[in-house]
């Protein structure tokens, strides 16, 4: 039997062989007779002489080409290693298939069926075009629809009597007649008449690939398949003591069972990458990881910090500012603190906490200590309204102390910014706050000693750099309220040492939270202002400023003129979005901090750094669009009085499985780290750190949800072997390895 390749068509048919590179082209060099003759039979002189290496450019394999490498390079895959640590996204068991009759609805399976009848068909009503196939094996009948492509009838891709695999989640079929069907099914077609791809594609556990622009699955199989053949060589980087201890497969072996695992391979270990080969690899890739983090890490301990002292007299101005009794987890991050920064080399540390737990005061305390030694803070916060709201907040506190605190923001006059940057340039403010405005090149320090950053996953690693370098070796404390388990942020921040705050302030209000639907709204709006009568404030969030033609969402534009003249007209109702002048804004949030402002109607500007206490009820329009950390943001600034809070999310008529999840999560817990980790499950460690913004590496077969016990352990042999390298001839010759193909892949060192 042959599998004829159906995403890409003509994928490899007709093709010829590429030209390959030779070691030395003078060896190989032939006679002009030799060149005649051989291009008489079309084959390269260099052929049987070239051995393809893990460095090999992918256009020299055979099959793949120039064009061909060009569409493997769009999803980074240049060289052989890199070919082939483009890992099979899930495995199908084509040793037997599924019986039509023995399939059940919302498992996903594979069938091997034959083609009934297949054509597009168009609904009545929404004319909607179907293309549906009926299919069928000895035990039953079943339909295959895909919408959206007519490319299928066109191309006339499906015949009656042909011999297809499909692979899908099947579900009971609400218009036919009781049978199964499948939505856009994967699907290969089986040719009887040839047998030459056996053994890749049938009687087998069979890899199946994400497809690539002009890559099929299947072709992908057949050209890892011949890389594997030709490959003889396959160099193990990692340090053999700790291949012997952790018992792990060669790497040669590991990559062979990885693409083409043996018969008794368990499918289940497969797909939860569980098999000693995908464990192996796994390994690895954290591994060099952590060895990169481990090098990070040692770098920006190498460089000479600033010492600063505590004295009692110090200590008594950190009472000063204290506005309540720190809790057991702030004293606690405090004193990991002043450690760091009474050691003559910079402090690196991550301040983890949950939404309201005080993470703030404890940095203020930390630029008290940094003032009283004569040195100057900047504090980088993401948003122009955050900015302003730490500016006011941290004035007051430092008021007993007599800090010289400014804010830098847009819609200065040019002579105002000269006035403020010459006073900063020559040590007459003692504290700077500002978004990325404090980045600017124009903004010097005289004696900068300290670098806050909130928020840090709003801001790349390079910016944090970039603020740093303003001060030579600054002690520098990032923080979040985007709670992680340990072990990723450590792998996250690999050159920050981590603290958490995991207790909240005591006589904090709990917030019930609930689900509203469209048709609740009058009573939610009730609900909103009976308990601004009790005295209390609410916030409305919107997703949008203005109404949108493209997108059905509230927008704080028509809900601030709705409530404030339909709604609630007896109520002082006021708006604030991220397009006001700055001195709209700020007005704006005076008002309603004053307590003048009864309703505030909002976008997510208010998601970090708001704190006004008698906020105790929160409605938020078209919750569903929301993401899990946004939610718990904007949750997060009710709940900070005595009295109980209410988070009503008002959801929209259409609302999709993932984002039933996210409202089902933000009823269940009000806990931080529990709504991360869902937030991870959902969205997966790429999109749910921001890779790119984090500096984070874009993992190829890890997984930093999925595998945190193999990335701990091999964060422990990496730090030991950076530690305690076992010869400087093998530390070398792996930092080579490192440097060349990983830091390339990856580029684990590139920072600090």
């Amino acid at each position: 039997m042959k599998i004829i390749p159906l995403r890409q068509r003509g994928a490899g048919v007709g093709c010829p062989e590429p030209e390959r590179p030779t070691p030395n082209a003078d060896a190989f060099r032939p006679s002009p007779e030799g060149i005649f003759t051989t291009l008489c039979r079309g084959v390269s002189v260099a052929h049987n002489s070239f051995m393809l290496e893990l460095q090999t450019p992918v256009k020299f394999i055979k099959g793949v080409g120039p064009r061909r490498a060009e569409d493997l390079a769009s999803k980074n895959i240049f060289t052989v290693e890199d070919l082939l640590y483009n890992l099979p996204y899930r495995y199908e068991d084509r040793t037997h298939f599924q019986k039509v009759k023995h399939l059940q609805p919302g498992v996903r399976a594979s069938i091997l069926v034959q083609v009934l009848t297949a054509g597009l068909m168009i609904t009545r009503k929404s004319r909607l075009r179907i293309f549906d196939l009926a299919a069928r094996d000895e035990s039953g009948i079943v339909r295959c629809k895909w919408f959206h492509s007519e490319y299928l009838a066109q191309k006339k891709i499906f015949k009656a009597g042909q011999k297809v695999i499909f692979y899908g989640k099947f579900e009971v079929d609400p218009y036919g007649t009781g049978n199964l069907q499948v939505i856009n099914p994967e699907f290969e077609i089986v040719d009887e008449e040839a047998s030459a791809a056996d053994s890749l594609e049938m009687g087998r556990i069979v890899p199946v690939y994400e497809s690539i622009k002009g890559c099929s699955s299947r072709l992908l199989r057949r050209i890892v398949h011949s890389v594997l053949e030709e490959l003889k060589e396959v160099t193990d980087a990692l340090p053999v003591e700790i291949l012997s201890r952790r018992g792990l497969m060669p790497r040669r072996e590991a990559i062979q069972e990885a693409h083409f695992p043996s018969p008794e391979t368990a499918l289940d270990e497969l797909s939860h990458f569980r098999t000693r080969a995908l464990q192996r690899l796994i390994f690895e890739e954290f591994f060099f990881l952590e060895v990169g983090m481990a090098l990070k890490r040692r770098k920006a301990r190498s460089f000479p910090g600033i010492q600063f002292q505590t004295s009692p007299a110090i200590r008594e101005a950190i009472k000063r500012i204290l506005p309540f009794h720190p809790t057991t987890a702030q004293k606690r991050v405090l004193k990991e603190m002043v450690d760091d920064v009474c050691r003559p080399i910079p402090m690196n540390r991550l301040l983890q906490g949950d939404v309201g737990c005080g993470k703030t005061i404890v940095a203020l305390e930390a630029g008290a200590i940094a003032m009283e030694n004569g040195y100057q803070t900047a504090f980088l916060v993401p948003t122009e309204i955050l900015a302003e709201q730490h500016y006011f907040s941290t004035r007051r506190v430092y008021a007993k102390n007599g800090y010289s605190v400014a804010l830098l923001k847009s819609g200065l006059k040019k002579t105002e910014r000269r006035g403020l940057l010459d006073r900063l340039a020559q040590g007459q403010i003692q504290m700077l706050i500002g978004t990325h405005a404090l980045l600017e090149p124009d903004v010097q320090f005289q004696k900068l000693g300290l670098v806050l950053i909130d928020e840090q996953h709003r801001f790349g690693v390079m910016q944090r750099y970039q603020l740093m370098k303003k001060g030579g070796t600054p002690h520098t404390l990032v923080m979040t309220a985007t709670p992680i388990p340990r072990t990723l942020a450590m792998t996250l921040y690999g050159d920050l040492d981590v603290s958490v705050i995991d207790e909240l302030p005591p006589n904090r209000s709990p917030i019930l939270t609930r689900v509203v639907s469209e048709e609740e709204r009058n009573s939610a709006y009730r609900f909103l202002r009976d308990q601004v009568k009790l005295g209390q404030q609410g916030y409305v969030v919107c997703p949008l400023v203005e109404e949108s033609e493209k997108v059905d969402l509230r927008a704080v534009s028509k809900t601030f003129e709705h409530l404030s003249h339909s709604v609630f007209p007896d109520l002082k109702v006021d708006w604030l979005h991220g397009r006001m002048k700055s001195l709209e804004k700020e007005a704006a949030m005076q008002r309603f901090t004053s307590g003048q402002t009864q309703v505030l109607v909002s976008t997510t500007v208010i998601e970090v750094g708001v704190d006004v206490t008698n906020a105790s009820v929160m409605l938020i329009e078209h919750a569903e669009r929301f993401g899990l950390a946004q939610l718990h943001q904007l949750r997060g600034r009710i709940g900070r009085g005595s009295a109980r809070s209410y988070c009503l999310l008002m959801k929209g008529e259409k609302v999709s499985e993932e984002a039933g999840q996210r409202l089902q999560c933000m009823l269940e817990t009000t806990d931080g780290f529990k709504i991360a980790e869902k937030d991870l499950e959902i969205r997966g460690p790429g999109e749910f750190f921001g890779t790119k913004q984090a500096g984070l590496p874009s993992l190829k077969v890890a997984n930093l949800l999925r595998d945190a016990d193999i990335l701990e352990t091999a964060r422990r042999e990496a730090v030991n072997y950076v530690d305690h390298p076992p010869s400087e001839e093998e530390f070398r010759s792996f930092m080579t390895h490192l440097k060349t193909s990983w830091q390339r892949r990856y580029g684990l060192v590139a920072v600090g």
